[in-house]
This record gives C-alpha cells, structure tokens and sequence, in this order.
C-alpha cells in the first residue's frame, strides 16, 4: 500500500534493506544536492558579481588595512620625538619602512600578511607532521614490544599544527552534533506526540534554550572536574564536547516537535489501519514525514555548534582553533594578528562548507517530491 510518499509493506510482504543501496542512493541526492541547478548563463552572471564583491572586499581591505598602517606608524614617530626628538624620529621611521617586522606597527594585517602567514603555518605543519613521523619511525620497535606485553606505548606530545587543531576542532564539531542528535530528537518526537509530555518539557526548554555557552561551560565544567576524580577522561576535550552539544541541540529539538506534531492526520489513520506498533508507527511513519523539519534543525545544530565550538575550546583550553587563536592573542608576535585573521578565515570557510553539506543531505531526504 502506497500512501504519499511512504511506502508500507503489506501484511503479508516482507520488507528488506539493503545498506549499501540506500547508501548509494543518498550519496548521489547529496552530490545532485551540491551540483548547480542553475543555467550556465545564470551561473556566469553569479560568479561575475561573486567575483566583483570579492574584489571589492580585498580591495576595501588593503587600503583600510594601509590606512590603520599609517596612523600606528605616524604615531610610533610621534612618541619617538617626544622621547629622543628628531633624531629618533628619523631613525624609527627609517626601521619602520625598511620593512624590518622588529620595528612593524601593531596594526590590521593585508591580506599579502595574512597570506604569508597562512604559508608560514602549512610550512609548520610540515616541520611538525615530519618529526611526529621521525618520533614513531623511531620508536616503532619499543612501542611494538609495549604492545606485546600489555602496556601503553609511546604516544607523540609534541605541539600540533594549525591543521592538527583544525581538525580536533572538526572531530568535536561532529562528535557534540552526533550527541546532541541522540539527546534532542528522542525528546523532540515524544514532546511531538504527546500534549502532556510537552507541557512537561516545555519549561526547561524555554528556559534553558537561550542560556549562554559560557554559562553552559561553567555547568559543564563543575561536573567533569568531579568526575575526572574518579574517571579517567580528557577533561578539555570532554568539556567541549558536551557543552557544544547543550548550547547547539534546541533547534533540532523543537524542529523535531513541531515536525512530529505536523505529521499528516492521513499517516497516522493508516498506522491505526494497519495496527502498527509503537516503534513501528516511530519508524515507518512519523520519523519519515518528519524528516525534512529534523534536517533543518540539524543544519542550525550544526551551525551553532561550530560557533559555539571556538568559544568553548577558548575557555576550556581544548587543543583546537578556539585555543590557537587565543595562544596567537597572548603570544602578541609581529605575525600573530595575521595568524589570528587567517584562522578567522578558515573557521568561516569550514562553518559554510558544513552548512552546504548539511542542505544537501537536508534535500537527498526530502520527502516532499
């Protein structure tokens, strides 16, 4: 029997699942999802005014950024005078538009600085990834009889790369979203069924749903310190973790209820039809029609949990982009502001990839066609 768009098996038919088929199948939807949908002349027009306002931005970039350059430089001479007059004026503008970075005003990067300081951290991703290779290669032998013998091996503590970070920062990005799934969308769906259970949760939710990240790594870090005690645990990693998961789960909550409360009337008189059990009628039924208004949850999940992520991984130390921007800040070196920059970009580039991808698996499961 076939009812709008989901397909219920007769009484007497056997359904079967095939993983890798269904797997097949949404990995095409998702690449379909990411390709153009646009005419070729639509998508020139597009990409020339992408193009001109990118060019706008740099531009508007390197002249504001030389401006800033100007007034910090006239103001290092000025205090040059006043302590050791012409002089010392002469001498420090010399230093400065020499080029030498001992004597380069703190002010906002280029973007020729920030590139430069991009290249500089690949080159230090490299120096790092060689010597952590170097260590292992090196101590292969002793950690194979460690292993032996049931006893932990030599693990690299060497400092990480900006790529190292960037991806601890991505793995705790996915593992808090993933959380965050198995917390909000069970609730979601019983909050969706049921009027009493929602006035239940209601509360909590509207409460607890606008409380800041730094309040929820302040809860967060209260228990994890007590339970370290006894636990043996990576406290920064677990505190990101779960405050990312608290500050990002409510949209994908209420998305849940509300998609779950909407659930055609249709549906579910031929749930009762077929007398369909409860997880029956969860899986087959309301989980399905629901599933765009889950999705968009989930793409707002993920994007309040990326940038949560940085803030939280600030305060809690964690070894991601959060702390090198903080390390860079403290570090207060001639390049630091251009690293810091560099890092901005970067955050902002992975926070619209991963919103990009969660659209297009958000319509690989649509249900509406």
């Amino acid at each position: 029997m076939k009812t709008g768009t989901i397909d219920l098996p007769k009484n007497n038919e056997k359904s079967t699942f095939n993983i890798g088929l269904v797997l097949t199948n949404m990995s095409k939807k998702i690449w379909d999802g990411l390709k153009p949908k646009s005419s070729s002349k639509v998508i020139f027009t597009n990409l020339f005014y992408v193009s001109l306002s990118i060019l706008l931005f740099f531009m508007f970039w390197y002249f504001g950024a030389k401006a800033l350059y100007n007034i910090e430089a006239n103001a290092l001479i000025e205090a040059a005078r006043k302590e050791g007059g012409d002089a010392a004026a002469l001498k420090t503008s010399q230093c400065i538009y020499s080029g030498d970075l001992a004597c380069k005003p703190n002010a906002l990067p280029s973007p020729a600085d920030v590139w430069n300081a991009g290249k500089s951290l690949y080159k230090d991703h490299q120096v790092l990834a060689a010597s952590k290779a170097k260590f292992y290669t090196d101590n292969s032998a002793l950690n194979a009889q460690l292993k032996a013998t049931g006893q932990k091996t030599m693990v690299y503590t060497g400092r990480s790369s900006f790529i190292d970070k960037a991806l601890k920062s991505l793995f705790t990005v996915f593992a808090g979203v993933l959380l965050a799934m198995f917390i909000a969308i069970p609730i979601g769906i019983l909050v969706g069924l049921n009027a009493n259970i929602k006035s239940m949760f209601n509360w909590i939710i509207q409460i607890f749903k606008p409380v800041s990240p730094v309040v929820w790594f302040l809860l967060v870090y209260m228990i994890v310190k007590t339970m370290s005690k006894s636990i043996n645990m990576d406290k920064s990693f677990m505190i990101s973790l779960i405050s990312v998961s608290l500050c990002s789960m409510w949209a994908t909550l209420v998305n849940t209820s509300v998609g779950v409360a909407s659930v055609d009337k249709d549906y579910i008189n031929v749930a009762n039809v077929l007398q369909l059990g409860f997880f029956k009628r969860i899986f087959k039924i309301i989980i399905p029609s629901a599933m765009p208004m889950i999705f968009t949850g989930l793409r707002v999940t993920v994007s309040v949990a990326w940038m949560v992520l940085i803030a939280i991984e600030l305060l809690a130390q964690s070894p991601g982009l959060g702390s090198f921007v903080w390390e860079e800040f403290q570090n207060g070196a001639n390049d630091s502001n251009s690293k810091i920059i560099f890092a901005m970009f970067v955050i902002g580039i992975i926070g619209f990839m991963l919103d990009k991808i969660m659209l297009a698996i958000q319509h690989s499961l649509s249900f509406t066609k």
